[in-house]
């Protein structure tokens, strides 16, 4: 999460008494290397086009968590009116497909062993829903890989491609995120994998509510981001896709995030 999970900042010392998640927004300046262009297309697509930054494969970072390559901001999808409100849920037009289906996962032995418990919890959330997908963790050739990563987020991934497949990959800085409790890495864990599978922030309207600062709100866009009918219309202090999270907070699946879940899968 960049937050979007909880993706961010490299301030260690003062952020972790505070909130682990002030981290996400490590830097407050945009990024020089960030073109003006790019930010104009990155803002159509939906997206906030604040303090982007690029990561190490040159792919942009934004709202904290989420990674847009170059050919996701020269695509052009169909156009769909955002609706404009509180902290209700979103997906993406790009969704898993080919369901019933098996998405496979495995992590990477340079993150720390604890981490593969923390998977097998952020798994077994998932798969306790009884939905159209479920996870499975394998040791390679996975679907979605979780890779170690630097950088000053806590997590980054993508959302589905246009074929139907997850994002394939998840960045977890594990240095960042420091000797949180296995609650709060399995929610880290499931907040990035809920991007891969299509799902916005919760708090997409206004960042600021779970993430703190300056309200955040992208407005009615084109594209990015599709309400998600019955899911709450008022703000949710407990969505596993809010932007940021707290130092050892755990967030499991509550009632709005499993109606999301059963809505799309």
């Amino acid at each position: 999460m960049r937050n979007a999970l909880i993706k961010t900042t490299v301030v260690l010392g003062a952020c972790v008494v505070v909130l682990f998640s002030c981290r996400k927004n490590a830097s407050t300046s945009q990024s020089a290397s960030v073109s003006e262009e790019a930010l104009g297309k990155i803002y159509n697509l939906g997206f906030s086009n604040k303090n982007v930054t690029l990561d190490e494969d040159g792919n942009y970072l934004v709202e904290g968590d989420i990674v847009l390559s170059q050919a996701d901001l020269n695509s052009v999808p169909s156009t769909q009116f955002l609706r404009v409100g509180s902290a209700e849920q979103y997906h993406t037009y790009n969704l898993v497909t080919g369901v019933p289906r098996v998405i496979t996962v495995s992590i990477s032995s340079q993150l720390p062993s604890s981490y593969v418990s923390a998977l097998d919890v952020a798994l077994g959330r998932y798969n306790a829903q009884k939905l159209q997908i479920s996870f499975l963790r394998v040791s390679s050739g996975a679907d979605i890989s979780i890779v170690k990563s630097g950088g000053n987020y806590l997590a980054s991934s993508g959302f589905p491609t246009s074929s139907g497949d997850p994002y394939n990959q998840v960045k977890v800085n594990s240095r960042a995120i420091g000797n949180q409790p296995q609650g709060t890495v399995a929610s880290i864990l499931a907040h990035e994998i809920g991007h891969c599978i299509g799902f916005r922030h919760t708090d997409y309207m206004d960042r600021s509510y779970s993430c703190g600062g300056q309200p955040v709100n992208e407005g009615a866009s084109t594209v990015g981001a599709v309400y998600i009918p019955g899911t709450n219309p008022d703000p949710d202090p407990n969505s596993w896709m809010l932007s940021c999270i707290g130092s050892g907070d755990d967030r499991p699946f509550n009632a709005n995030d499993q109606t999301a879940l059963a809505y799309l899968y």
